[in-house]
């Protein structure tokens, strides 16, 4: 996709471009040095630095060339990758995508198994938290996550756009339905409308 798109089609990330999501992408998987500063604020500056040197002293194509060969090792494991990498690409994925007429991916049953993996093991929880109020996620085949309440919020989507909600709820295609309150606490958390 983003060699199909050139590096300055827009992305869902605010001030950036496709050649600096490619960027990102290789420095996040290529410095060490840089990868505290995607989650620490004070480190933030050094990582954003190291992702414009590298966008602007390599080549576009090779900055693709580079996401597309994927992560060195030992980023490479499964269990690692699942962990660190699976979400990351997917989210970005859909940042190049959704601004760029592009419609969401098929289903893809081991990457929404992956995803489904992840927001079992606290993303449910953490959009309940974000909300202020439980949230339950439910997929099309009607498997559930989340705490069930009467007074909650039920999210329905298929597995990859529930996931997204966590990331950029704007982007989600999703169906919301609980009571009003549960539904305007939602939404004033994820600034969808109620």
């Amino acid at each position: 996709m983003l060699d199909e798109l050139g590096p300055d089609a827009p992305t869902l990330c605010e001030g950036w471009n496709t050649s600096d999501m490619a960027a990102h992408l290789v420095v996040r998987e290529r410095r060490l040095d840089a990868g505290p500063g995607l989650v620490i604020p004070a480190l933030h500056k050094w990582t954003e630095r190291v992702e414009r040197r590298r966008r602007d002293s390599t080549p576009y194509a090779e900055l693709v060339q580079l996401v597309r060969s994927g992560p060195p090792l030992p980023m490479r494991l499964p269990v690692v990758h699942e962990a660190a990498n699976a979400a990351e690409y997917f989210v970005h994925h859909e940042d190049v995508r959704r601004p760029n007429g592009r419609l969401p991916r098929p289903a893809d049953p081991a990457r929404d198994e992956a995803l489904w993996r992840q927001l079992r093991l606290g993303g449910a929880r953490g959009l309940s938290k974000r909300a202020g109020v439980a949230v339950e996620l439910e997929r099309p085949d009607g498997e559930r996550v989340g705490r069930p309440s009467t007074t909650g919020a039920r999210v329905r989507g298929t597995v990859d756009e529930l996931f997204l909600l966590g990331f950029r709820p704007e982007a989600a295609i999703i169906t919301v339905d609980g009571p009003p309150e549960a539904l305007q606490r939602f939404a004033d958390a994820f600034g969808r409308p109620a």
